[in-house]
């Protein structure tokens, strides 16, 4: 049948909101019109810039009602009418398409469930793709035809972000508020995104590194409510990852992509070091850094009395970034030797941050490695008192797994001057080298290995990792140990104290950051890099380096070992078990056996660190999609390479990449 058609204009009803008599069709008649009854709030005359076709059913019990609608050209064309297997014709040659675009990317996924999830993934990541806009000068000023904005309006957000103007399509976390990203959350977007559109996921990365984006001082904008937010530097670790993605698929890497977002992501760097060193030391305050209520202050305030927090998260996430900025470098130098030297920068610059961690010449009881208890923590800095760490096992002691690089030995002989002064320096700085890698020690496959911990610091902490009394859970690794679920953790400072504890599902205080969340869950982007690190070491260590998994069980594995079993806690959380039912439904009736809702799946923000019940927006389809590349088989997708480039590099052929 024929609907009605209502019209009104996109103008806010300022009737409404200021009080003022002002004739017109605001952008809520539509709303009002049906909900209300009030056609008067729509355009009799039938124009205006917004538009809604009105049907009104009588439905019995049981029934339903279908409308089929296609948009045409206004070009005074006419189009016979359209009939059911017209429409139900071209659905389905739009669903075949799309069926021979994932048979082809899921041709390596044998289990058919496997390859549902994938594709929702995929299709929720499609759906978040949204139009944002925020031009920061004109929201200060107002729009030159509206009421002015209150004064106010200066000081409250972003201020110092005035160049800052998007206009463009982008990736959101999810898909059901008001639109907005951030640019951690964006760059896991990209990495998925890589698999079935590298063209957009290279485009993301660039977007936040456009001048209209990033500030003149090189600090990335985090989100919205907060441009200045420190967000953990996860943008070069997704550029390498998507370059690699896209060469597996291409057969070709993209040097233009790597050489743009280099440049620009070197300036972060060092905004990063200017900024966020207090005492210039290479140990790092960040700040929030994505954490919510994990740590026991809310580390984006400062401390009235002057206290501070160097953080070990932070000065992790650091020490990662300048060796993927270094791993960037050497593969850009195999196209120009220019870039030898940044590599190096690159390469000193880590060994710094490491030394600095680890206190001079890796003392005990300095930097923020705590020898007695195996593990890295925060440390509370009082002016003119003795440092003091924040004992809280949480993920600010897993994050230095993070930063880890393996090398082909063949890939430094064609970067003669980068090996060069590799060699002076650490000749000259031996201790650094025996701190924090073997990197004088070449394995078997000629690979060497740079990491922040070396082996004895790997495995104490991963003995932690491991134990299912504290990080590691039935779903993957938990954000705070379970340990503190009986022993909290309280710091007594003046008349009051401060308490961590461990909590399965959302915090139950909003102190830390603002939102309740990841006390104790599952949380999807950490666990993913944890994984990625774990085959990282083990391409250095071999299948000949053993641990317990899980620890205290007596039974011993490699380390890629490890990473597979964690990756199938994860993936076991959208997999069927042996009833049919998923386990990030819960004990959900509906959505375990309904057949219409059972393999209709969302993708929450993160996961019950007992049950892996989903928590959280459960429409948080972005991060969360990182289960599309879990799922990928590793050689097929090449997610990530061991090496600084591929298998097929010819030594006999310096300076070029095959």
């Amino acid at each position: 049948g024929e609907p009605t058609l209502l019209f009104c204009d996109n103008d806010t009803n300022t009737n409404r909101l200021f009080g003022t008599d002002k004739p017109g069709y605001f952008k809520d008649g539509i709303n009002d019109c049906v909900v209300d009854g009030k056609v008067d709030a729509v355009n009799p005359a039938g124009f205006g810039s917004k538009a809604a076709a009105q049907y009104v059913f009588d439905i019995a019990a049981g029934g339903s009602a279908t409308v089929r609608v296609r948009l045409r050209p206004d070009d005074g064309t006419v189009i016979g009418a359209i009939v059911d297997a017209d429409f139900d014709a071209l659905v389905d040659l739009r669903r075949g398409e799309a069926d021979a675009f994932y048979e082809a990317l899921q041709r390596s996924l044998a289990d058919e469930d496997d390859r549902r999830v994938q594709r929702q993934a995929f299709a929720g990541l499609l759906w978040g793709k949204q139009y944002y806009g925020y031009d920061v000068r004109r929201w200060m000023h107002g729009d030159p035809a509206m009421p002015p904005p209150p004064a106010q309006r200066k000081g409250i957000r972003n201020g110092d972000w005035r160049h800052f103007v998007l206009s463009d399509v982008i990736s959101m976390p999810d898909n059901w508020e008001y639109p907005w990203f951030a640019s951690w959350d964006l760059a896991f977007h990209c990495i998925a995104f890589a698999l079935i559109d590298p063209a957009f996921a290279k485009s993301q990365l660039v977007l936040l590194l456009q001048a209209r984006s990033q500030h003149p001082n090189g600090e990335l904008p985090a989100y919205e409510w907060n441009l200045d937010a420190a967000n953990p530097p996860t943008q070069a670790f997704a550029a390498l990852q998507i370059y690699e993605i896209d060469r597996q698929q291409s057969g070709k890497g993209d040097i233009t992509f790597l050489e743009r977002v280099f440049h620009k992501l070197t300036l972060n760097f060092t905004w990063w070091v200017n900024r966020e060193d207090m005492a210039g030391r290479n140990i790092f305050q960040g700040g929030f850094l994505g954490l919510d209520n994990i740590a026991l202050f809310d580390r984006s305030i400062p401390m009235q009395d002057g206290s501070y927090v160097d953080q070990s998260d932070a000065t992790a996430w650091m020490a990662m970034y300048a060796l993927n900025l270094m791993r960037i470098a050497m593969e850009l130098a195999l196209h120009d030797a220019v870039y030898e030297d940044l590599a190096t920068k690159f390469f000193e610059h880590f060994l710094y941050i490491a030394e600095a961690a680890h206190g001079p010449d890796g003392a005990t009881g300095s930097g923020l490695w705590d020898d007695t208890d195996g593990f890295y923590y925060d440390v509370l800095q009082k002016p003119g008192q003795t440092p003091q760490p924040l004992r809280v096992r949480s993920l600010v002691g897993l994050i230095p797994l993070l930063a880890v690089e393996v090398l082909r030995d063949d890939v430094l002989r064609d970067l003669p001057q980068f090996s060069e002064r590799l060699r002076w320096f650490l000749s000259q700085r031996p201790e650094l080298a025996r701190l924090v890698s073997h990197w004088s020690d070449v394995n078997r496959r000629e690979y060497r290995l740079l990491s922040l911990m070396r082996r004895d610091r790997m495995n104490r902490v991963l003995s932690r990792m491991l134990d299912e009394s504290e990080f590691l859970s039935d779903h993957g690794v938990r954000s705070v140990s379970r340990y503190h679920l009986e022993h909290p953790y309280t710091l007594k400072q003046d008349d009051s104290s401060r308490s961590i504890m461990y909590e399965p599902a959302e915090g139950r205080t909003r102190l830390y950051g603002g939102n309740s969340n990841w006390r104790g869950p599952i949380w999807m982007p950490i666990n993913y890099m944890l994984i990625e690190s774990l085959y990282k070491f083990d391409a250095y260590y071999g299948p000949t380096h053993r641990i317990e998994y899980p620890t205290g069980s007596g039974r011993l594995h490699s380390l890629s070992e490890v990473a597979d079993a964690l990756g199938d806690r994860i993936k076991a959380l959208f997999r069927k078990d042996e009833r049919g039912h998923r386990v990030l439904l819960g004990d959900s009736p509906l959505e375990q056996d309904d057949p219409h809702f059972r393999d209709l799946l969302l993708f929450p923000e993160y996961f019950d660190g007992d049950t892996g019940k989903g928590l959280g927006a459960t429409h948080q389809t972005g991060w969360t999609a990182l289960i599309a590349v879990l799922l990928h088989p590793r050689d097929a997708s090449m997610q990530t390479a061991a090496t600084a480039i591929p298998p097929d590099h010819d030594p006999s052929q310096p300076g070029v990449s095959a």
